[in-house]
């Protein structure tokens, strides 16, 4: 493999990975899943979110010491082209890279609801709001990740504030009536709401595209991981614990009864507040996943597996504007859908679900297989393709994305051999052309 002149740049320290982990973890879902839980399986939901704070540290530790032992901006698909071979790693790398372009989209149209429903605004507004978020994750990506990894250590820090806010506002309605019945609706639904909590804590994949540019890898991602894994954990069940507490997801507001819990003590100001969280926690995971996938694309097109000019480099700053490039057509082309209503929020939702998915599974995959020296590497690894194999099937109608894109990945395939045989060709015959001039 050959690299690229210039290159990317190691600029993300410690407290930046930390940053990135956290955002790229503590998405949307801290403000809606919570609810939608404990509406599911009632106080009894909490034992699923012990459940997967548990879990959630191998599922970290796995992609964190892969990150370490091999970093690259491929991330996962470098992982599994170490393990499986090129073509596994490359369709491995285009899952994730096709699911940041609705991904992002989405994320940012929920942001944006958020804070157009705290203030009482419109859907065009709604739409702007979005596409400036959309513009800021490419923005940060295109000055570099120093710059983004430092706003996102302010971004984390005042997210983390508020829901810690919001968990000690709600501790004097938090009422012992309100855990009982324990299991409203019997304990199989711990399971059920078990799997939609998983998805709160798929992420840790994407930061693996950008240990490339970690100033010590092994720093930060493993010390980075660990402590971004239990800052994210315990975020999550304090949420749960204060939202099943104070029964503020009854009455039928399951979907915003954390935004309920933040916006209501502070009064006139709740509404502004709490629609500010969503918008910055929505726009934090923008700029991680914008990075994340924009690094993939170069890593792509540096193998000779995407366009060239996906690999295209900024000679000033060394970020992958090329890549960004590609990411702003994607940006554009589904945000136009979606303002034309050619789509809606609850079908661009669906898409990237399994493609996500399917990446995690790889990377576990390849944990197995590359962490063999290390027991606990092993053992990690496998706890985290079971945990996510075990999911993979609840996503549904969303495994029609995934088919799409390994058809035209295998297009591609049969397009670029037909390209390289046509070139051995002309060369042959550029040859025997030449044999018989010499020869007259």
């Amino acid at each position: 493999m050959t690299t690229s002149s210039p290159s990317l740049k190691s600029t993300i320290g410690l407290p930046q990975a930390v940053a990135l982990y956290i955002s790229s973890v503590l998405g949307s879902g801290v403000l809606i899943v919570p609810g939608l839980a404990a509406e599911m399986a009632g106080p009894a939901s909490l034992l699923a979110w012990g459940f997967m704070v548990l879990l959630i540290l191998p599922l970290a530790l796995s992609m964190g010491l892969l990150s370490a032992q091999y970093p690259n901006a491929g991330g996962v698909s470098h992982f599994v082209t170490l393990a499986f071979g090129r073509k596994a790693g490359t369709l491995v790398g285009w899952f994730f890279l096709m699911s940041v372009p609705i991904g992002a989209p989405v994320a940012a149209l929920t942001g944006a609801g958020y804070m157009s429903a705290a203030m009482g605004w419109g859907e065009p507004v709604r739409l702007l709001l979005a596409i400036a978020i959309l513009a800021a994750g490419l923005g940060m990506n295109i000055i570099g990740m120093q710059l983004a990894g430092k706003v996102q250590i302010a971004v984390v820090i005042a997210i983390v504030a508020v829901l810690v806010f919001a968990f000690a506002a709600a501790l004097p309605e938090i009422h012992s009536q309100n855990f009982t019945p324990f299991a409203p609706h019997g304990y199989g639904s711990v399971g059920q709401s078990a799997a939609i909590l998983f998805w709160c804590f798929i992420g840790w994949e994407a930061v693996s595209h950008l240990s490339e540019e970690f100033s010590d890898p092994r720093r930060a991602a493993i010390q980075g991981v660990t402590i971004a894994a239990l800052v994210v954990g315990v975020l999550y069940f304090l949420s749960a614990l204060a939202v099943v507490g104070t029964a503020s997801y009854t009455g039928g507001a399951s979907d915003a009864s954390l935004v309920r819990i933040i916006s209501e003590p502070l009064g006139a100001w709740g509404g502004l507040i709490a629609g500010l969280t969503g918008m910055f926690i929505c726009a934090a995971t923008i700029i991680a996943y914008v990075g994340a996938a924009s690094r993939v694309a170069y890593a792509l097109a540096r193998q000779g597996s995407a366009p060239g000019w996906m690999g295209k480099l900024s000679a000033s700053r060394g970020t992958p504007t090329g890549a960004l490039l590609f990411l702003l057509l994607c940006f554009t082309l589904v945000m136009a859908l979606y303002g034309t209503g050619a789509v809606s929020l609850s079908q661009l939702i669906q898409f990237p679900n399994a493609t996500f998915i399917l990446t995690y599974i790889g990377g576990c995959a390849a944990g197995i297989r590359l962490l063999k020296g290390s027991r606990l590497g092993v053992a990690i690894s496998w706890i985290s393709f079971a945990a996510t194999a075990a999911v993979f099937p609840f996503t549904g109608r969303a495994i029609a994305y995934p088919l799409v894109i390994i058809v035209f990945f295998v297009g591609f395939l049969l397009y670029k051999e037909r390209r390289i045989r046509h070139a051995h060709q002309i060369t042959e015959r550029q040859e025997e052309s030449a044999g018989h001039t010499e020869t007259g």
